[in-house]
Protein backbone atom coordinates (compact mmCIF):
# COMPACT_ATOMS: atom_id res chain seq x y z
CA UNK A 1 0.00 0.00 0.00
CA UNK A 2 1.53 3.50 -1.03
CA UNK A 3 0.75 6.21 1.18
CA UNK A 4 0.77 9.61 -1.22
CA UNK A 5 1.10 13.16 0.38
CA UNK A 6 -0.26 15.17 -1.88
CA UNK A 7 0.48 18.41 -0.54
CA UNK A 8 4.33 17.44 -1.26
CA UNK A 9 2.97 15.99 -4.55
CA UNK A 10 1.16 19.97 -4.98
CA UNK A 11 5.28 21.17 -4.03
CA UNK A 12 6.87 19.14 -5.70
CA UNK A 13 4.79 19.13 -9.13
CA UNK A 14 6.36 21.24 -12.76
CA UNK A 15 4.31 23.47 -13.96
CA UNK A 16 1.79 22.97 -16.38
CA UNK A 17 -1.80 23.15 -18.09
CA UNK A 18 -3.09 22.45 -15.00
CA UNK A 19 -1.30 25.64 -13.28
CA UNK A 20 -2.24 28.07 -16.08
CA UNK A 21 -6.21 27.24 -15.75
CA UNK A 22 -5.98 28.02 -12.31
CA UNK A 23 -4.16 31.21 -12.28
CA UNK A 24 -6.29 32.29 -15.19
CA UNK A 25 -9.76 31.54 -13.39
CA UNK A 26 -7.92 33.14 -10.01
CA UNK A 27 -6.91 36.01 -11.87
CA UNK A 28 -9.56 36.88 -13.94
CA UNK A 29 -11.93 36.65 -10.06
CA UNK A 30 -9.48 39.04 -8.71
CA UNK A 31 -9.48 42.00 -11.50
CA UNK A 32 -13.17 41.41 -11.70
CA UNK A 33 -12.85 42.44 -7.65
CA UNK A 34 -10.35 45.00 -8.18
CA UNK A 35 -13.12 46.83 -10.42
CA UNK A 36 -15.27 46.53 -8.25
CA UNK A 37 -13.77 48.00 -5.31
CA UNK A 38 -11.79 50.53 -7.22
CA UNK A 39 -15.38 51.97 -9.17
CA UNK A 40 -16.43 53.65 -5.41
CA UNK A 41 -13.35 55.90 -5.57
CA UNK A 42 -13.03 56.78 -9.35
CA UNK A 43 -16.98 58.01 -9.39
CA UNK A 44 -16.26 59.70 -5.36
CA UNK A 45 -16.51 63.23 -6.90
CA UNK A 46 -19.48 62.64 -8.99
CA UNK A 47 -21.20 61.01 -6.28
CA UNK A 48 -20.60 63.82 -4.22
CA UNK A 49 -21.51 66.33 -6.59
CA UNK A 50 -25.03 64.45 -7.00
CA UNK A 51 -25.86 63.75 -3.62
CA UNK A 52 -24.41 66.75 -2.12
CA UNK A 53 -22.93 64.83 0.72
CA UNK A 54 -19.57 65.97 2.70
CA UNK A 55 -15.98 64.85 2.40
CA UNK A 56 -16.58 62.87 6.06
CA UNK A 57 -20.10 61.49 5.17
CA UNK A 58 -18.16 60.54 1.42
CA UNK A 59 -15.69 58.49 3.85
CA UNK A 60 -18.13 56.82 5.51
CA UNK A 61 -20.21 55.77 2.58
CA UNK A 62 -16.99 54.34 0.84
CA UNK A 63 -16.17 52.48 3.94
CA UNK A 64 -19.39 50.50 4.01
CA UNK A 65 -18.12 48.07 1.75
CA UNK A 66 -15.06 48.18 3.64
CA UNK A 67 -17.19 47.18 6.44
CA UNK A 68 -18.62 44.76 4.40
CA UNK A 69 -15.40 43.11 3.38
CA UNK A 70 -14.03 42.78 6.93
CA UNK A 71 -16.79 40.59 7.80
CA UNK A 72 -16.52 38.62 4.04
CA UNK A 73 -13.04 38.21 4.34
CA UNK A 74 -13.35 36.49 7.93
CA UNK A 75 -16.54 34.54 7.37
CA UNK A 76 -16.18 33.22 3.90
CA UNK A 77 -12.35 32.74 4.51
CA UNK A 78 -13.17 30.46 7.42
CA UNK A 79 -16.46 28.68 5.92
CA UNK A 80 -14.18 28.26 2.88
CA UNK A 81 -12.46 25.01 4.85
CA UNK A 82 -16.16 23.32 5.42
CA UNK A 83 -17.84 24.02 2.55
CA UNK A 84 -15.28 23.63 -0.11
CA UNK A 85 -13.26 26.94 -1.63
CA UNK A 86 -14.94 26.59 -5.45
CA UNK A 87 -18.52 27.03 -3.62
CA UNK A 88 -17.52 29.59 -1.49
CA UNK A 89 -15.70 31.53 -4.59
CA UNK A 90 -18.95 31.19 -6.02
CA UNK A 91 -21.09 32.72 -3.67
CA UNK A 92 -18.56 35.78 -3.34
CA UNK A 93 -18.53 36.34 -7.18
CA UNK A 94 -22.42 36.25 -6.65
CA UNK A 95 -22.43 38.91 -3.81
CA UNK A 96 -20.07 41.52 -5.58
CA UNK A 97 -21.57 41.61 -8.67
CA UNK A 98 -24.77 41.84 -8.41
CA UNK A 99 -24.48 44.46 -5.15
CA UNK A 100 -22.48 46.41 -7.01
CA UNK A 101 -24.62 46.88 -10.08
CA UNK A 102 -27.38 47.31 -7.32
CA UNK A 103 -25.23 50.54 -6.40
CA UNK A 104 -26.02 51.53 -9.76
CA UNK A 105 -29.51 52.25 -8.82
CA UNK A 106 -29.23 53.83 -5.94
CA UNK A 107 -29.96 57.67 -5.75
CA UNK A 108 -29.25 58.51 -1.66
CA UNK A 109 -26.27 57.96 0.73
CA UNK A 110 -28.03 55.64 2.87
CA UNK A 111 -29.06 53.37 0.36
CA UNK A 112 -25.80 53.03 -1.73
CA UNK A 113 -24.07 52.20 1.46
CA UNK A 114 -26.09 48.86 2.01
CA UNK A 115 -25.37 47.67 -1.21
CA UNK A 116 -21.79 48.53 -0.87
CA UNK A 117 -21.84 46.62 2.39
CA UNK A 118 -23.75 43.57 0.78
CA UNK A 119 -20.62 43.70 -2.08
CA UNK A 120 -18.05 44.21 0.45
CA UNK A 121 -19.07 40.89 1.60
CA UNK A 122 -18.13 38.96 -1.68
CA UNK A 123 -15.50 41.23 -2.42
CA UNK A 124 -14.00 40.31 1.12
CA UNK A 125 -14.33 36.83 0.72
CA UNK A 126 -12.75 35.90 -2.00
CA UNK A 127 -9.20 37.58 -1.60
CA UNK A 128 -8.17 34.76 1.28
CA UNK A 129 -9.91 31.86 -1.41
CA UNK A 130 -8.23 32.85 -4.32
CA UNK A 131 -4.74 33.15 -2.72
CA UNK A 132 -5.61 29.86 -0.49
CA UNK A 133 -6.63 27.80 -4.03
CA UNK A 134 -3.55 29.42 -5.61
CA UNK A 135 -1.25 28.57 -2.87
CA UNK A 136 -2.41 24.87 -2.80
CA UNK A 137 -1.80 24.48 -6.01
CA UNK A 138 1.40 26.09 -6.94
CA UNK A 139 4.51 24.17 -7.25
CA UNK A 140 6.89 25.67 -4.20
CA UNK A 141 9.52 27.16 -6.65
CA UNK A 142 7.21 29.20 -7.85
CA UNK A 143 4.71 29.83 -5.11
CA UNK A 144 5.26 33.57 -4.91
CA UNK A 145 5.34 34.51 -8.12
CA UNK A 146 2.28 32.38 -9.41
CA UNK A 147 0.46 34.13 -6.23
CA UNK A 148 1.47 37.80 -7.15
CA UNK A 149 1.55 37.04 -10.70
CA UNK A 150 -2.80 36.23 -10.04
CA UNK A 151 -3.37 38.89 -7.10
CA UNK A 152 -1.83 41.56 -9.75
CA UNK A 153 -5.35 41.27 -11.24
CA UNK A 154 -6.57 43.72 -8.49
CA UNK A 155 -4.44 46.11 -9.89
CA UNK A 156 -5.85 45.59 -13.41
CA UNK A 157 -9.24 46.01 -12.24
CA UNK A 158 -9.00 49.16 -10.59
CA UNK A 159 -6.94 49.96 -14.00
CA UNK A 160 -9.94 49.10 -15.99
CA UNK A 161 -11.83 50.90 -13.51
CA UNK A 162 -10.17 54.44 -13.98
CA UNK A 163 -9.73 53.54 -17.90
CA UNK A 164 -13.31 53.16 -18.36
CA UNK A 165 -14.84 55.52 -15.72
CA UNK A 166 -12.72 58.26 -17.47
CA UNK A 167 -15.36 58.13 -20.53
CA UNK A 168 -18.32 56.22 -19.04
CA UNK A 169 -18.82 59.30 -15.79
CA UNK A 170 -18.65 61.94 -18.41
CA UNK A 171 -20.71 60.17 -20.97
CA UNK A 172 -23.42 58.63 -18.67
CA UNK A 173 -23.00 59.70 -15.52
CA UNK A 174 -21.38 57.34 -12.35
CA UNK A 175 -24.08 54.84 -12.44
CA UNK A 176 -22.78 53.01 -15.70
CA UNK A 177 -19.52 51.88 -13.93
CA UNK A 178 -21.63 50.21 -11.31
CA UNK A 179 -23.71 48.68 -13.93
CA UNK A 180 -20.84 47.50 -15.48
CA UNK A 181 -19.58 45.10 -13.11
CA UNK A 182 -22.77 43.07 -13.10
CA UNK A 183 -21.41 40.46 -15.59
CA UNK A 184 -19.01 38.86 -13.52
CA UNK A 185 -22.42 36.77 -12.28
CA UNK A 186 -22.57 35.25 -15.53
CA UNK A 187 -19.36 33.02 -15.21
CA UNK A 188 -20.15 31.64 -12.26
CA UNK A 189 -21.24 28.35 -13.80
CA UNK A 190 -17.72 28.12 -15.70
CA UNK A 191 -15.61 28.75 -12.47
CA UNK A 192 -18.00 25.66 -10.98
CA UNK A 193 -17.42 23.51 -13.71
CA UNK A 194 -13.26 24.51 -14.44
CA UNK A 195 -11.38 24.92 -10.56
CA UNK A 196 -10.43 22.03 -9.15
CA UNK A 197 -11.87 21.84 -5.45
CA UNK A 198 -9.40 21.91 -2.22
CA UNK A 199 -7.47 18.69 -1.83
CA UNK A 200 -8.21 18.60 2.12
CA UNK A 201 -11.72 19.15 1.30
CA UNK A 202 -11.76 16.52 -0.76
CA UNK A 203 -10.10 13.95 1.53
CA UNK A 204 -12.01 14.70 4.21
CA UNK A 205 -15.55 13.98 2.77
CA UNK A 206 -14.23 10.89 0.86
CA UNK A 207 -14.36 11.83 -2.32
CA UNK A 208 -11.35 9.93 -3.73
CA UNK A 209 -12.25 9.94 -7.30
CA UNK A 210 -12.80 13.30 -7.59
CA UNK A 211 -8.90 13.55 -5.96
CA UNK A 212 -7.38 11.41 -7.92
CA UNK A 213 -8.47 13.13 -11.18
CA UNK A 214 -6.84 16.22 -9.78
CA UNK A 215 -3.70 14.46 -8.58
CA UNK A 216 -4.19 12.94 -12.31
CA UNK A 217 -4.03 16.87 -13.82
CA UNK A 218 -1.75 18.05 -11.37
CA UNK A 219 1.12 15.67 -11.91
CA UNK A 220 0.33 14.03 -15.29
CA UNK A 221 3.33 11.47 -14.80
CA UNK A 222 1.93 10.14 -11.76
CA UNK A 223 0.51 6.63 -11.73
CA UNK A 224 -2.55 5.36 -9.79
CA UNK A 225 -1.61 1.85 -8.52
CA UNK A 226 -4.64 -0.41 -6.58
CA UNK A 227 -4.32 0.02 -2.97
CA UNK A 228 -3.14 3.72 -3.00
CA UNK A 229 -3.91 5.96 -0.25
CA UNK A 230 -4.08 9.79 -0.46
CA UNK A 231 -2.58 11.72 3.12
CA UNK A 232 -1.81 14.74 4.03
CA UNK A 233 0.91 15.80 7.01
CA UNK A 234 -0.20 15.76 10.64
CA UNK A 235 0.21 19.87 10.33
CA UNK A 236 -2.22 19.95 7.13
CA UNK A 237 -5.13 18.05 8.38
CA UNK A 238 -8.26 20.34 9.67
CA UNK A 239 -8.88 19.71 13.23
CA UNK A 240 -12.43 21.17 14.90
CA UNK A 241 -11.82 24.77 15.92
CA UNK A 242 -9.57 25.99 13.00
CA UNK A 243 -9.17 29.34 14.40
CA UNK A 244 -7.40 28.31 17.44
CA UNK A 245 -5.06 26.91 15.16
CA UNK A 246 -3.71 30.05 14.26
CA UNK A 247 -2.34 30.74 17.70
CA UNK A 248 -0.71 26.82 17.96
CA UNK A 249 2.39 24.97 17.43
CA UNK A 250 3.94 28.93 18.37
CA UNK A 251 2.28 30.92 15.93
CA UNK A 252 0.32 32.87 18.17
CA UNK A 253 2.64 35.85 18.29
CA UNK A 254 3.47 35.71 14.19
CA UNK A 255 -0.57 35.78 13.32
CA UNK A 256 -0.68 38.69 15.43
CA UNK A 257 1.87 40.48 14.09
CA UNK A 258 0.22 39.85 10.37
CA UNK A 259 -2.83 40.84 11.72
CA UNK A 260 -1.20 44.32 12.51
CA UNK A 261 0.79 44.27 8.62
CA UNK A 262 -2.65 43.66 7.31
CA UNK A 263 -4.06 46.50 9.56
CA UNK A 264 -1.23 48.92 8.23
CA UNK A 265 -0.93 47.99 4.87
CA UNK A 266 -4.94 47.63 3.86
CA UNK A 267 -5.09 51.26 5.74
CA UNK A 268 -2.68 52.84 2.80
CA UNK A 269 -4.01 51.49 0.21
CA UNK A 270 -7.74 52.75 0.74
CA UNK A 271 -6.80 55.59 1.14
CA UNK A 272 -4.77 56.02 -1.37
CA UNK A 273 -7.18 54.09 -3.76
CA UNK A 274 -10.57 56.17 -1.97
CA UNK A 275 -9.00 59.82 -2.14
CA UNK A 276 -6.36 60.12 -4.26
CA UNK A 277 -8.56 61.39 -7.19
CA UNK A 278 -9.94 63.77 -4.76
CA UNK A 279 -6.60 65.06 -3.57
CA UNK A 280 -4.96 65.51 -6.68
CA UNK A 281 -8.35 67.40 -7.85
CA UNK A 282 -7.96 69.65 -4.85
CA UNK A 283 -4.81 70.49 -5.75
CA UNK A 284 -5.23 71.87 -9.49
CA UNK A 285 -5.55 68.83 -11.65
CA UNK A 286 -8.37 68.24 -13.87
CA UNK A 287 -10.45 65.12 -13.32
CA UNK A 288 -9.07 63.36 -16.36
CA UNK A 289 -6.15 64.12 -14.71
CA UNK A 290 -6.63 62.71 -11.70
CA UNK A 291 -7.87 59.53 -12.88
CA UNK A 292 -4.73 59.30 -14.65
CA UNK A 293 -2.75 58.88 -11.20
CA UNK A 294 -4.95 55.70 -10.18
CA UNK A 295 -4.38 54.28 -13.70
CA UNK A 296 -0.06 55.00 -12.89
CA UNK A 297 -1.10 53.98 -9.13
CA UNK A 298 -2.62 50.53 -9.91
CA UNK A 299 0.16 49.76 -13.01
CA UNK A 300 2.51 50.44 -10.74
CA UNK A 301 0.99 48.28 -8.00
CA UNK A 302 0.83 45.48 -10.88
CA UNK A 303 4.81 45.54 -11.29
CA UNK A 304 5.24 46.01 -7.66
CA UNK A 305 3.21 42.72 -7.06
CA UNK A 306 4.95 40.54 -10.09
CA UNK A 307 8.55 42.55 -8.97
CA UNK A 308 7.71 41.37 -5.29
CA UNK A 309 6.76 38.30 -5.75
CA UNK A 310 10.11 37.34 -7.97
CA UNK A 311 12.35 38.60 -5.30
CA UNK A 312 10.28 36.94 -2.85
CA UNK A 313 10.36 33.20 -4.72
CA UNK A 314 14.66 34.35 -4.67
CA UNK A 315 15.02 35.81 -1.27
CA UNK A 316 13.77 36.17 2.05
CA UNK A 317 10.08 36.79 1.50
CA UNK A 318 10.29 38.79 5.08
CA UNK A 319 13.05 40.66 4.32
CA UNK A 320 11.06 41.28 1.01
CA UNK A 321 8.31 42.92 2.79
CA UNK A 322 10.17 45.22 4.83
CA UNK A 323 11.99 46.78 2.23
CA UNK A 324 8.48 47.48 0.62
CA UNK A 325 7.13 48.64 3.33
CA UNK A 326 10.12 51.07 3.85
CA UNK A 327 9.25 52.59 0.13
CA UNK A 328 5.87 53.04 1.28
CA UNK A 329 6.68 55.00 3.70
CA UNK A 330 9.26 57.67 1.21
CA UNK A 331 6.83 57.24 -1.45
CA UNK A 332 4.08 58.19 -0.21
CA UNK A 333 5.32 60.76 1.79
CA UNK A 334 6.78 62.22 -1.34
CA UNK A 335 3.47 63.10 -3.10
CA UNK A 336 2.28 65.73 -0.79
CA UNK A 337 5.57 67.55 -2.20
CA UNK A 338 6.01 69.85 -5.33
CA UNK A 339 7.46 68.04 -8.12
CA UNK A 340 7.73 68.28 -11.99
CA UNK A 341 4.27 65.99 -13.59
CA UNK A 342 6.98 63.22 -14.09
CA UNK A 343 8.63 62.77 -11.51
CA UNK A 344 5.39 62.74 -9.37
CA UNK A 345 4.15 59.84 -12.00
CA UNK A 346 6.91 58.08 -10.63
CA UNK A 347 6.37 58.57 -7.01
CA UNK A 348 2.51 57.49 -7.74
CA UNK A 349 4.12 54.47 -9.21
CA UNK A 350 6.11 53.68 -6.90
CA UNK A 351 3.62 54.08 -4.10
CA UNK A 352 1.28 52.11 -6.02
CA UNK A 353 3.93 49.33 -5.93
CA UNK A 354 5.22 49.71 -2.36
CA UNK A 355 0.98 49.72 -1.06
CA UNK A 356 -1.13 47.71 -3.00
CA UNK A 357 1.97 45.86 -4.44
CA UNK A 358 3.30 45.21 -0.98
CA UNK A 359 -0.45 43.92 0.64
CA UNK A 360 -0.66 41.09 -2.61
CA UNK A 361 3.36 39.88 -1.36
CA UNK A 362 2.13 39.75 2.10
CA UNK A 363 -1.34 38.05 1.00
CA UNK A 364 1.56 35.77 -0.58
CA UNK A 365 3.22 35.23 2.54
CA UNK A 366 0.89 34.28 4.74
CA UNK A 367 -0.85 31.90 2.54
CA UNK A 368 3.30 30.35 2.65
CA UNK A 369 2.68 30.98 6.70
CA UNK A 370 -0.63 28.68 7.68
CA UNK A 371 -0.98 24.89 7.06
CA UNK A 372 -3.12 23.74 3.86
CA UNK A 373 -5.86 23.12 6.41
CA UNK A 374 -6.54 25.81 7.74
CA UNK A 375 -5.09 28.42 4.97
CA UNK A 376 -8.08 30.32 4.03
CA UNK A 377 -8.87 30.68 7.70
CA UNK A 378 -5.36 32.68 8.33
CA UNK A 379 -5.85 34.55 5.07
CA UNK A 380 -9.30 35.28 6.10
CA UNK A 381 -8.89 35.98 9.65
CA UNK A 382 -5.48 38.80 8.65
CA UNK A 383 -7.12 39.86 6.56
CA UNK A 384 -10.87 40.43 7.88
CA UNK A 385 -8.58 42.24 11.45
CA UNK A 386 -6.97 43.81 8.29
CA UNK A 387 -10.10 45.68 7.13
CA UNK A 388 -10.51 47.47 9.69
CA UNK A 389 -7.70 49.34 8.86
CA UNK A 390 -9.22 49.77 5.50
CA UNK A 391 -12.44 50.99 7.13
CA UNK A 392 -10.82 53.46 8.91
CA UNK A 393 -8.65 55.02 6.07
CA UNK A 394 -11.68 56.53 4.38
CA UNK A 395 -13.37 58.22 7.07
CA UNK A 396 -10.04 59.49 8.63
CA UNK A 397 -8.40 61.27 5.13
CA UNK A 398 -12.07 62.36 5.11
CA UNK A 399 -12.35 64.09 8.44
CA UNK A 400 -8.34 65.68 7.23
CA UNK A 401 -9.75 66.84 4.26
CA UNK A 402 -12.55 68.34 5.81
CA UNK A 403 -10.10 70.39 7.63
CA UNK A 404 -8.40 71.91 4.64
CA UNK A 405 -4.89 70.63 6.30
CA UNK A 406 -1.85 71.02 3.57
CA UNK A 407 -1.49 68.36 1.42
CA UNK A 408 1.62 67.39 2.71
CA UNK A 409 0.07 66.37 5.93
CA UNK A 410 -3.00 64.62 4.75
CA UNK A 411 -0.02 62.60 2.82
CA UNK A 412 2.01 61.82 5.87
CA UNK A 413 -0.92 60.51 7.64
CA UNK A 414 -1.12 58.18 5.11
CA UNK A 415 2.78 56.84 5.56
CA UNK A 416 2.85 56.15 8.94
CA UNK A 417 1.38 52.89 9.34
CA UNK A 418 4.03 51.82 6.97
CA UNK A 419 7.04 52.98 9.81
CA UNK A 420 4.47 50.57 12.35
CA UNK A 421 4.32 47.99 9.50
CA UNK A 422 7.87 47.60 9.27
CA UNK A 423 8.31 46.36 12.81
CA UNK A 424 5.58 44.08 12.61
CA UNK A 425 6.66 42.09 9.60
CA UNK A 426 9.86 42.27 11.72
CA UNK A 427 8.83 40.27 14.23
CA UNK A 428 7.01 37.78 12.46
CA UNK A 429 9.19 34.32 13.48
CA UNK A 430 9.57 32.56 10.11
CA UNK A 431 10.27 29.46 11.10
CA UNK A 432 7.30 28.95 12.60
CA UNK A 433 5.86 29.40 9.05
CA UNK A 434 4.30 26.39 7.46
CA UNK A 435 6.82 26.67 4.10
CA UNK A 436 9.65 26.36 6.51
CA UNK A 437 8.82 23.55 8.10
CA UNK A 438 8.23 22.03 5.33
CA UNK A 439 11.84 23.11 3.80
CA UNK A 440 13.29 21.36 6.91
CA UNK A 441 11.24 18.41 6.43
CA UNK A 442 11.88 17.34 3.29
CA UNK A 443 15.72 18.46 3.26
CA UNK A 444 16.89 14.97 4.44
CA UNK A 445 14.53 13.23 1.84
CA UNK A 446 12.81 14.34 -1.53
CA UNK A 447 9.83 12.39 -2.52
CA UNK A 448 6.19 12.57 -2.07
CA UNK A 449 5.55 8.52 -1.75
CA UNK A 450 6.17 6.10 1.18
CA UNK A 451 5.57 2.47 0.59
CA UNK A 452 3.79 1.26 3.44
Amino acid sequence: MRQIDVHKLADEARFNRFHALILFWCALIIIFDGYDLAVAGIALPSIMKEMGVTATSAGFMVSSALFGMMFGAIFLGTVADRIGRRRAIAICIVLFSVFTAAAGFTSDPVTFSVTRFLAGLGIGGVMPNVVAQMTEYSPRKLRGTLVTLMFSGYSVGGMLAALLGKGLIESYGWQSVFLAAGLPVLLVPLVLRSLPESMPYLLRTGQTDALQSVVSRLVPSHRAQAGDVFTLAADDKAGSAPIRRLFQDGRGFSTVMFWVAFFMCLFMVYALSSWLTKLMAGAGYSLGSALTFVLVLNFGAMLGAIGGGWLADRLPIKHVLIGMYTLAAVSITLLGYPMPSAALFVVVGLAGASTIGTQIVTYAYAGQFYPMAVRGTGIGWASGVGRSGAILAPIVIGVLVGMSLPLQQNFMAMAIPAVIAVGAVSMINHRRSASAQAEVAAAPVRGTVKEA
